[in-house]
């Protein structure tokens, strides 16, 4: 599988994994040939590209804006890590397990998968499920964390 990943505002955030680890991620969610830019965000630019797009007045945890899904897999990721950080804290998981499990939810989302109504959202749980377990993670969703979009 052939995999371009550009990674943005990395540096502008402590404690981030690095970028092979994010790839590993990546890789594991993905079955096909993709082209990525993954964008580490703070929360007005959260808010404001949520506001823009999907109509919603708030700093999301990922944004995933897929323009293509065949053959070649064309999306932008953009994480907000203090979001991420705060979820996280709440739902009293370690910041790199969600953030695993968010970069999972977006690379989905980027291959036209969605929760937006219940079977659809069973299936791609159990998709993320299997994968983050693949990576040694445990199940984000025992514990009633769910993504936020």
């Amino acid at each position: 599988m052939a995999l371009t990943v550009s990674i943005q505002g990395q540096g502008r955030f402590d404690g981030l994994p690095a970028r092979s680890t994010l790839v590993r991620w990546i890789r594991a969610a993905l079955p096909r040939d993709a082209e990525l830019t993954v964008r580490f965000v703070g929360a007005a630019e959260a808010r404001r590209l949520n506001r823009e797009f999907r109509g919603k007045d708030y700093a999301t945890n990922v944004l995933t804006f897929d323009y293509q899904h065949a053959p070649v897999v064309l999306a932008d990721i953009v994480l907000c890590v203090p979001v991420v950080r705060r979820e996280a804290r709440e739902q009293r998981k370690g910041f790199r397990e969600h953030l695993a499990h968010l970069v999972v939810h977006g690379v989905l989302h980027a291959q036209g998968h969605d929760h937006d109504r219940a079977a659809r959202a069973r299936a791609m749980e159990a998709l993320e499920v299997r994968i983050l377990a693949g990576l040694g993670i445990g199940d984000p969703y025992r514990e009633g964390g769910v993504a936020d979009d």
